[in-house]
């Protein structure tokens, strides 16, 4: 069975990203979800002096190998003042000093989510520019706006057009790490 790792971008206790991630996930049939709760990664900010002395943090390393054991990813980034949470880029930096193809080459659902109607959209583009140079296989990309007013826990994207679309895109990624 493919292991699909689920990823919400945020160490926030209630982040609508890894709402929306697990609820991606929960869309893909005959697979094994590991989700991924970034606060289980907390490492000293990133600098090339604390590397020098200390190395990689055990928490990188594990970051790591998961990726490498999974058969998909599907990551739902926060985005914070236009940019990635700093947990987030924090976990990147580290894990991208000791492989640089962090992503190892798997297929990757980027998403994004936010209160607002930009829907995260310049985190979302900031990753997809950035990603492939780490090994990313990005398949598909979607942002939903509005959050608050296009999801419920129940149902999911509640606003029928934004559903149609974010179907299409599940398919597509789904169909990808089946294949």
């Amino acid at each position: 069975m493919k292991k699909i790792l689920i990823i919400g971008g945020s160490t926030h206790s209630k982040s609508i990203n890894r709402t929306f991630a697990k609820q991606a996930g929960s869309l893909i049939t005959d697979i094994e979800r590991i989700e991924l709760d970034l606060n289980d990664f907390e490492m000293p900010i990133y600098s090339e002096d604390r590397e020098n002395d200390g190395g990689i943090p055990d928490q990188a390393q594990r970051f790591l190998k998961i990726i490498q054991d999974a058969d998909g990813i599907i990551l739902s980034l926060a985005e914070h003042n236009g940019s990635y949470t700093s947990a987030f880029k924090n976990i990147l930096d580290w894990t991208s000093r000791q492989e640089r193809n962090l992503w190892s080459q798997k297929p990757i659902l980027l998403l994004a989510t936010s209160p607002g109607k930009g829907g995260a959209k310049f985190v979302l583009k900031s990753a997809e520019d950035y990603f492939p140079h780490l090994g990313a296989d990005i398949i598909a990309a979607y942002s939903l706006p509005s959050f608050y007013d296009n999801f419920s826990a129940e149902k999911g994207i509640t606003n029928t057009s934004l559903k149609t679309e974010f179907d299409k895109v599940i398919d597509t990624f789904s169909n990808s790490i089946k294949s």
